[in-house]
């Protein structure tokens, strides 16, 4: 892909539609030529993201999840935006850390971001009415045929 494209799409925040987010990332990173194995990441962090807007967002209301695909050069940006409550994740804005803590003292939320920076390459999480994931991924030299 020469130029920059976006694709927007938003889906109501329920369980079911976050099949429907997975899909269009498989479809967007396919073209863009990523490996089987960056997209299945993409899909788990992405899967994660959605999960939490949909648990956490909108205290079982009605509400709408918001996702960017920003497909550049290289990368892969993808932006999922919820305008419910916020989760807070630190409160001290340190990278949470799994390390030496039980199961049962991880709060929710922590393990899922964890894992989505443990399978992107950058992740960003902002608190401004509601909370924006930020996830980005960049392909390796050698995917970037054709």
């Amino acid at each position: 892909m020469k130029r920059e494209s976006n694709v927007k799409l938003t889906v109501p925040a329920q369980p079911e539609f976050v099949d429907l987010v997975r899909l269009t990332l498989y479809g967007i990173a396919s073209k863009m030529k990523f490996t089987f194995e960056d997209i299945e990441d993409m899909k788990v962090a992405v899967s994660e993201a959605c999960n939490n807007a949909v648990l956490h967002a909108y205290d079982g209301e009605d509400g709408k999840i918001e996702v960017e695909f920003e497909m550049h050069a290289n990368e892969l940006s993808i932006t999922v935006r919820d305008s419910g409550r916020s989760f807070t994740v630190a409160e001290n804005k340190e990278t949470p850390s799994l390390h030496g803590k039980t199961i049962d003292e991880i709060q929710s939320g922590g393990l899922g971001l964890y894992l989505m920076q443990a399978l992107m390459d950058r992740v960003e999480v902002r608190h401004e009415g509601g909370t924006t994931v930020l996830l980005t991924k960049k392909r390796m030299k050698s995917e970037e045929t054709a």
